[in-house]
């Protein structure tokens, strides 16, 4: 009889580890016996966010995100050589740190609803969702800390707080310039290349260089694991750009056409303008009219948008590849890793 293999598979890992740290995060988002008292609707707003509770504050299994922050963050612990469970406090606090991002987002956009819901600010009004954010901002710091509780040494933990806090950072100033593009008429594709970096790409580096830190591996090993992470971030927002636009509607689950009617500044698009006079003309009109849609696809291809867009993903995957083979992810939890990086390479939705 051939001997049953031990070895867990990408999705056994995943459901392990993401009920553990939904388990933390339910934790953390608890009224404390030193809340001040009166303030437990603050939490139950928090706990309305990440979708276990309904507006009432009645218990629910609403819509939630994917999680993928926080199983980077353990896989990547697990594959450098550590125990993933030490950096669920970690992995906690980018979830809620993520989250703090999105209920903000949602009130600076001017976003009714998030994941078939309505949005905090929607239902108890935008100075109380700024609080709420602002508590889960708060709360995610602190969950850091309970890597001490886990055993991971002091200097460890200083130091993924120092680069939590530079995250942190970098995170409102991609913030920054994404709301100051909308009211700029003309931006260039390094100066959009360098917004996601911040505020989509900085996040999943320190996802990653977390779970490596804490897994105690060297400083290069470390830089690896941040820059596949950072790699693989820009290469899913370049590919969500281009879906924006050439998508196919039944697998994106929206309009392929929205992203050019609203005239959100993608890649492609900003490539597009770049290239093509008659795009920019026809962007210089204040109203789209009926071809509009047609018209500015036409331009996009006519101006090679789309191939460079795609050489780009091309890029970043091949390099966030590159630095996960050089950082000797290695075992079921480097090999899981690599599942996940190709899974969000592959997407088509």
């Amino acid at each position: 009889m051939e001997p049953v293999s031990t070895t867990r598979t990408f999705e056994t890992l995943v459901a392990e580890m993401v009920p553990a740290v939904e388990a933390e995060m339910r934790a953390i988002l608890q009224p404390g016996s030193d809340t001040v008292g009166g303030a437990g609707e603050l939490y139950g707003m928090m706990q309305y966010h990440m979708g276990w509770l309904d507006a009432g504050l009645q218990p629910i299994s609403a819509a939630t995100g994917k999680r993928i922050r926080p199983v980077l963050c353990l896989l990547s612990c697990g594959a450098a050589g550590g125990d993933w469970q030490q950096a669920i406090p970690a992995a906690a606090a980018v979830e809620l740190l993520h989250n703090f991002t999105l209920i903000h987002d949602d009130i600076q956009d001017g976003s009714p609803t998030r994941r078939g819901r309505d949005t905090v600010w929607q239902i108890w009004g935008v100075p109380q969702a700024i609080n709420a954010g602002d508590a889960m901002f708060a709360l995610a710091h602190r969950a850091l800390y309970g890597l001490a509780e886990r055993g991971v040494e002091p200097a460890i933990v200083v130091e993924a707080a120092r680069r939590f806090d530079d995250t942190c950072l970098v995170l409102t100033e991609g913030q920054y310039h994404d709301m100051r593009f909308e009211s700029r008429d003309e931006v260039q594709v390094d100066e959009y290349l360098s917004m996601i970096g911040g505020k989509t790409a900085a996040l999943l580096a320190l996802c990653s260089e977390l779970g490596a830190l804490i897994a105690g591996a060297g400083r290069e090993t470390v830089s690896h694991y941040a820059a596949f992470a950072r790699d693989l971030g820009l290469a899913f927002q370049v590919r969500d750009d281009i879906l924006g636009i050439w998508g196919d509607e039944a697998a994106i689950g929206k309009s392929a056409a929205t992203d050019v009617e609203t005239r959100k500044k993608t890649l492609p698009v900003l490539y597009g303008l770049a290239q093509s006079q008659a795009l920019r003309d026809l962007y210089g009109r204040k109203e789209n009219g009926d071809n509009f849609v047609a018209e500015v696809v036409a331009l996009l291809d006519e101006a090679g948008a789309r191939d460079y867009a795609q050489q780009e993903a091309a890029r970043y995957s091949s390099s966030a590849l590159h630095h996960l083979e050089a950082s000797g992810a290695d075992g079921e939890n480097g090999r899981a890793l690599l599942e996940l990086a190709n899974r969000l390479l592959r997407r088509d939705s």
